[in-house]
């Protein structure tokens, strides 16, 4: 399988995944939660989760985007979501480190960090080169 055949089905995968999760962090922030395994805060904190899950829909959105116009927007997505996904993997990673977050969403930075990791590699092999 090709590199850029490889990053089609990533934008797809990652597409769905960060879209969902920020369509539940902005409609049902605890139930999201509970599903990651993260014992929800309560009142206001719930609305920054909706923020955040806002955000995070986005970043969704932007690899379907770049999924669906693959021939031309395939590399500029991977290369602009890196930059997010390396932002989000190191915030988080630090703070579980620092024990402002329960380990309990170490799942955020490694797939965060993971994807970096990928979508690098794949960068570097040519991905969307020639799409």
């Amino acid at each position: 399988m090709t590199p850029t055949r490889l990053a089609r089905w990533l934008l797809l995968g990652a597409g769905t995944m960060d879209a969902a999760t920020g369509l539940g962090l902005s409609l049902a922030p605890a139930a999201t939660l509970a599903l990651m395994g993260v014992v929800p805060p309560g009142g206001e904190a719930l609305v920054f989760l909706r923020w955040v899950g806002a955000f995070v829909g986005a970043v969704g959105a932007t690899y379907l985007w770049g999924w669906l116009h693959a021939r031309r927007l395939l590399r500029p997505v991977l290369e602009l979501t890196v930059i997010f996904r390396l932002a989000a993997g190191v915030f988080s990673a630090v703070a579980i480190a620092r024990g402002w977050l329960t380990p309990a969403w170490l799942s955020v930075p490694v797939t965060d960090l993971a994807l970096v990791g990928v979508q690098v590699l794949l960068l570097a092999k040519g991905a969307g080169d020639h799409a």
